[in-house]
Order: C-alpha cells, then structure tokens, then sequence
C-alpha cells in the first residue's frame, strides 16, 4: 500500500502508513513533502516538459493534518526561461497544512569544475541497523529502514530507505527520497521525545543535484537554543556524494 491514494485530480487520501510520530492519528508530515514535489514535477512536465531541476525545496508547515483525505493546488508564480518559482498547496477540509516554494533552474553542463569540500560519512551497507520504532510510534516510522551511526545525543549520520511507494504509480527519485526529508529531526534526538517535544515548523533543502537510488544518506546535528527555539541541519547525500543541505526549525517544549 502507498503512502497516498489519488482519489481525483488534486484530491489524495493518505493511508495508515502516514501516521505520525507526534500523535499516531495526524501524519508524519514526511511523505507529504515528497507528494507535493511530484505535484510540482507533474505540472512543470506538463506546462513545459521535462528539464527544469529543482534547486530549492522551502516547506512552511502551517498545522497538524490527520490521516484523511486532502486536496492540493499547484501554481507557477514565477515563469521564466531559465529560472522559475512554483508553489504547491496542501490543505485538509479548507485549511492549508503545507506549502511549498520551489525554485527550478535551467541545468547547464559544470561536471569539469564540479565538486564538494564535504566530508564522507559511512555508507548505508557500512552501519548497524538501527528500529527507530524503538524511539518513535507511527506507520511512517514503521515504514522506513534505517541504518544509523550515532556519535551523541543530536550528532550523527544515518541512511534511510523506504518501504512503502509514495503513490501507486510512477514517481521520480526526487520526490521517492524528498519523502524522506523530514526525518532528519528525529533519527539523532538530543533529547527524549517522551520528556521534550520538539516539532519542526518548516524544511527547506538546497540541492547541487537531485537524489537518485533507493537510500537518502544525512549527516546531521540538533541544536537547542536557551528560549524555546532549536535547529536541525543535515548535509544530504546518495550513495553517490553529497547532493545538498537541509535545515529544519524547531518549537523546543519540554513536558
């Protein structure tokens, strides 16, 4: 079963494996960012046809969304030939719960000057498997395999694969493994969801190339901040290299 079934143009149900970590009944906002970047793949190849890479992903998640139907809307609020701004909708009974601004570019041939000062972290067939149900409760989580290396409490690096397809039917690898984004805020916890609960209220993800294969590799670290607020910021990787960064902010509540 998909994390979503499409019921009409726009209109999706999610299935129980979208439950959320937070509250097992609201979904884990994860396979979301990945449905509404296929949205924006559909109405890009569409409008114009194939070309266009993503270079930006920028989610401002504005609520809790059960798992129930939900409707989306897509729109181009930049054109251009080179460079153009396109922004997707989610939203549940009325409500927005998501939205996403996506900056596409013109791809351009730079492979002879390519190349990242990033350090390598161990592939995904290099680290133990790691039960993130063991920490989290949800379908989502329970969807997902991880493999983990953690080096203290909000600092590591993880690999993480999906069981679940996003839609029953094609989907690009970009909007396979952006499915699995929102992940980077719970996999190296600084502290115990049970005592301290700390959502993220957005994601944005800068991309040097877009993800490929079956594993989204993070190399992550979870900042607290003294008044409530946190941060957490990944460089994101397949097991070909670094593809680009990822920073999520946090609501920091201890119970």
């Amino acid at each position: 079963m998909a994390y979503f079934e499409q019921l009409a143009d726009g209109r999706f149900r999610a299935t129980e494996h979208t439950g959320g970590a937070w509250r097992e009944e609201e979904q884990h906002i994860a396979p979301a960012l990945g449905l509404l970047v296929h949205l924006v793949e559909q109405e890009r190849d569409a409008r114009r046809g194939p070309g266009m890479v993503v270079s930006r992903l920028a989610y401002d998640i504005l609520g809790t969304v059960p798992v129930a139907e939900v409707e989306t809307s897509v729109r181009t609020l930049r054109p251009g030939r080179t460079v153009e701004l396109v922004e997707a909708t989610m939203a549940h009974a009325g409500r927005d719960v998501v939205v996403l601004r996506a900056w596409l570019l013109e791809p351009r041939d730079t492979a002879a000057i390519a190349g990242s000062p990033l350090p390598e972290i161990p592939g995904p067939d290099e680290l133990a498997p790691w039960t993130p149900s063991e920490t989290w409760p949800g379908g989502f989580i329970d969807s997902v395999e991880l493999r983990r290396h953690r080096v203290e409490p909000g600092r590591g690096c993880f690999w993480a694969r999906a069981h679940q397809p996003l839609l029953d039917g094609p989907v690009s690898d970009l909007a396979r493994l952006v499915g699995l984004f929102d992940l980077a805020n719970g996999m190296l916890v600084r502290a115990d969801p049970a005592q301290v609960h700390f959502p993220n209220v957005d994601l944005v993800a800068h991309l040097v190339r877009e993800p490929a294969g079956e594993w989204m590799g993070f190399d992550t670290s979870v900042w607290f901040g003294p008044g409530g607020v946190g941060l957490t910021s990944s460089v994101l990787r397949d097991t070909d290299g670094p593809v680009g960064t990822l920073a999520q902010s946090l609501t920091v509540r201890p119970r």
